[in-house]
């Protein structure tokens, strides 16, 4: 997915070297299936500071609808808080996917795939303390795309 590829790029460019994937449902995975199986329930969720967003990934989809502090900073690979910067005018993060996780495959843009005014997404303003607010809006709109880190390399392993 063309997504996943400009997380891993950003990532890169802010010298980053795990493996980071858009948070979106697409045409071949669930949104709860991005992160591996194995990883799920002991690593915490954190932004780019280290502060703790979510315990743990299986929390995000326990159907509260991905209950978020708003007063703890989502950062760009470049250090800038979403919430605040001016280039984020609209504090709104596509995920085309329903509170548990799982994709719709009629509000996820065609896969991610089209801009076109008329076709809906499923995204949520972050503003509502919901990471997986049910919120319907034309692809044609800019949002944010959230990258998760979903392999994570240990000093030793990266020698």
């Amino acid at each position: 997915m063309r997504a996943d590829y400009q997380c891993f790029q950003q990532a890169r460019a802010a010298g980053l070297l795990s493996t980071y994937r858009a948070l979106l449902s697409s045409h071949l995975q669930d949104l709860l299936t991005v992160v591996r199986k194995a990883d799920r329930y002991h690593l915490p969720i954190v932004n780019l500071k280290g502060d703790v967003l979510f315990n743990n990934w299986e929390s995000i989809f326990s159907g509260n609808g991905g209950q978020i502090d708003t007063r703890i900073p989502i950062y760009s690979f470049d250090g800038r808080n979403v919430m605040t910067d001016p280039a984020w005018p609209q504090k709104v993060v596509w995920h085309g996917s329903s509170p548990n996780g799982i994709r719709l495959i009629s509000s996820y843009c065609e896969a991610w795939r089209t801009a076109d005014l008329a076709v809906m997404g499923q995204a949520s303003p972050l503003r509502s303390g919901k990471l997986l607010d049910q919120k319907a809006y034309s692809c044609s709109n800019r949002f944010i795309v959230l990258c998760i880190e979903n392999s994570y390399l240990s000093d030793s392993q990266r020698k």
